[in-house]
């Protein structure tokens, strides 16, 4: 089996490259850092794969790209563009405006007082044309910093002075 060499160290040595190891965050990357360090320090690329736990094609790799690119290709990651939204931005902007400052009785919607899910997704659908999941339009409002939140009510007949006398009441037992 063929040994795996670093051909252009980049001038990292396998010292700097443990002190590199601790500043990283994410785990997979530190990962690939610790990997090509064990390289460098004269492990055998299978030892090194049964220490990090990947396969021996896998630190074949990292090697690779850290003799191509250094430590900034070693750590480079792209990800998959993922999957196009339902609603373009505009339309997010337009239902989070919506949210915030109207409500589905004012817009003949609905007599609901309140947006919920079951009532923006037959809006987005007769709106927009678009048939999104109720867990669909969750995520969406979450990601756009909205959350959901119950209405409180207060008693018009209620006594401000006892209101607080009670909320210090409360404050203390919590105390204790």
């Amino acid at each position: 089996m063929k040994r795996l060499n670093i051909t252009d160290n980049h001038g990292w040595t396998p010292r700097k490259l443990r002190k590199q190891e601790r500043k990283i965050k994410n785990a997979h990357l530190r990962q690939r850092v610790m990997a090509v360090r064990l390289v460098m320090e004269g492990y055998l690329g299978k030892d090194v794969a049964s220490m990090v736990n990947v396969c021996r094609q896998t630190v074949s790799h990292y090697v690779s790209l850290f003799n191509e690119g250094g430590l900034e290709l070693l750590l480079h990651r792209d990800f998959a563009p993922g999957r196009e939204p339902f609603l373009t931005e505009e339309q997010q902007e337009e239902i989070k405006h919506l949210v915030l400052t109207t409500t589905p009785a004012e817009l003949g919607w609905d007599i609901a007082s309140a947006w919920n899910t079951k009532i923006l997704q037959s809006y987005v659908h007769h709106h927009y044309g678009i048939s999104m999941s109720r867990e669909a339009l969750r995520k969406l409002l979450h990601r756009k910093g909205l959350s959901w939140t119950r209405p409180t009510y207060t008693l018009a007949k209620g006594d401000p002075d006892r209101q607080k006398h009670f909320e210090k009441q409360m404050d203390l037992i919590k105390k204790t």
